[in-house]
């Protein structure tokens, strides 16, 4: 990974006004060289999935027009669809005020989640039901899954 010190490739980060208001990237990247993403679909606003990026990762998408994201579990880079064929073009890289928060918007081929779900974010919590919390529950959002996991990836893969 890359060191926290120098973490990126990018301009370092500037005054309060210049982060927040100015014209130039200067993405905050945690003590482990990460910056979270969230990733939406531009046709449907859906929130398709999250994960992390570090400077690589970040500059490859941006040069590219394709997701790529850091592994946490596998410390490694990857582009999103290179083992399932679920790519993502990148029509848009959004930056929160902070630039601490990188969001993309993306045109999906197929599904963004790897358990074969079109969204990561399948299931809401439902709401207001139970005054424990050890027993809320999850609601489907999406009733079937768009592939089989295990087919794309194998079982032991996952």
């Amino acid at each position: 990974m890359v060191s926290s010190k120098n973490p990126t490739n990018f301009s370092p980060r500037g005054t309060v006004e210049e982060v927040e208001q100015g014209s130039e990237l200067m993405p905050k990247f945690d003590k482990d060289g990460l910056i979270p993403c969230i990733t939406t679909e531009v046709k449907s606003g859906v929130i398709l999935m999250f994960a992390y990026m570090n400077s690589d990762a970040l500059t490859k998408t941006i040069q590219t027009r394709e997701a790529h994201y850091w592994s946490r579990s596998r410390s490694e880079l990857w582009k999103k669809g290179s083992s399932s064929g679920h790519t993502q073009k990148v029509i848009d890289i959004r930056v929160d005020c902070d630039q601490d928060v990188i969001c993309l918007v993306v045109e999906q081929k197929g599904a963004a989640c790897h358990v074969g779900y079109h969204s990561c974010f399948h299931r809401s919590v439902e709401l207001g039901t139970s005054s424990d919390v050890k027993k809320v529950r999850l609601v489907k959002n999406e009733k079937n899954k768009k592939y089989d996991p295990d087919l794309v990836y194998g079982k032991k893969n996952r």
